[in-house]
Parts: C-alpha cells; sequence; structure tokens
C-alpha cells in the first residue's frame, strides 16, 4: 500500500545492503572521486533547501536535461559505460552528471544519492535523489521540474538507492508504511 503523498517526504532503506548495478561499480573504478565520501553527515548541520539552493538544484537539473541528447542504452549491465557528461545518453548517464555537477559545487555526497526505480512501462531508470534535512527531491531526465519524492510514489516502484555512508554500498528501498 502506498501511503499518502502528504505525509511522507524521505525515502526509508531497508538494513541490509543491496548490491549495487554493475555498470555502477564500473562507474567507481573509470571516476573514483565521484564515488568518495564526501563531506559531513548534512541531515545534522541542517542541510536545507534554502532559495539559492533550490535554484542552483533546478539550473542542474536543466541544463543536462537540455545538453544530453536521449538515447535508449541496449547494452547489458555487464558492459554499458555510465559516462559523465557524454554527448547522448541515457537515464543513468544523466543522474551521474547531474550528481557529478552538484558535487563540483560543493554539496556533500551524502545527500546526493543514486537510485534505481521501475517506471510504469516496466523499464529500470536511474534517478538522482537530493536528501534534505526534512524533505528528499527526486531529479530526472523525464521530467523538467524538480519533485518531492512523495509526488513520485505512483509514478515509480523504488528498488534500491546508494547508501549515504558509502556511495558504492546500495540498499533496498522501502516506502514509509509499508511492510
Amino acid at each position: 500500500m502506498t501511503p499518502p503523498a502528504s505525509v511522507v517526504r524521505v525515502l526509508h532503506f531497508y538494513a541490509e545492503p543491496w548490491l549495487p548495478p554493475i555498470g555502477h561499480s564500473r562507474f567507481c573504478l573509470r571516476y573514483p572521486d565521484d564515488c568518495k565520501v564526501l563531506s559531513v553527515d548534512f541531515r545534522r548541520r541542517n542541510f536545507a533547501l534554502t532559495r539559492e539552493r533550490r535554484i542552483e538544484l533546478d539550473a542542474v537539473n536543466s541544463e543536462v536535461n537540455r545538453r544530453i541528447i536521449p538515447k535508449v542504452s541496449f547494452a547489458n549491465g555487464a558492459t554499458e559505460e555510465w559516462l559523465i557528461s557524454p554527448p547522448v545518453g541515457d537515464c543513468k548517464d544523466y543522474a551521474i552528471t547531474k550528481r557529478h555537477e552538484l558535487l563540483v559545487r560543493g554539496l556533500p555526497s551524502r545527500a546526493l544519492l543514486l537510485s534505481e526505480v521501475v517506471i510504469a512501462s516496466g523499464e529500470h531508470h536511474l534517478v538522482l535523489v537530493v536528501r534534505l534535512k526534512d524533505e528528499d527531491l527526486v531529479l530526472d531526465n523525464l521530467k523538467d521540474e524538480i519533485r518531492p519524492v512523495a509526488a513520485t510514489y505512483r509514478e515509480y516502484q523504488w528498488v534500491r538507492i546508494e547508501t549515504q555512508q558509502n556511495p558504492k554500498f546500495w540498499a533496498r528501498v522501502r516506502l514509509p508504511g509499508a511492510i
């Protein structure tokens, strides 16, 4: 059962680890700096959504969505390459490029979590979740606007997400109130 959107503002994770996508493991070998833990625990330091931060997130989201030409990848997980800022790419390239650009701008790695979802068509899809003090936001190449995670519950089946402690480790996602 999906909880009401007005009640849920953040994603919850099972304690059990979950395997990362194979492409992500290969990505971390190619771009080790993007897979390091950076900065301190932002939730304890009140990493809030200020007007300036919202403008910055909107700018990165829309710029990356415009800059990369969409192309569906037919490669399997073992052979596909996840690339930062390719001229053409799929959802994975959009998500990691947004994460990379926000890391460069100084956002903590613990606030920028890649997450795998399943969309209505049944396809697996990668998005970027920005964890704030009181809310999680979703940056997605299929939508121009940044949305609160609660607004995606009817569109996505949440599968797995990077852990805040280490981007190389992933965990299963569960919705609050779900069994």
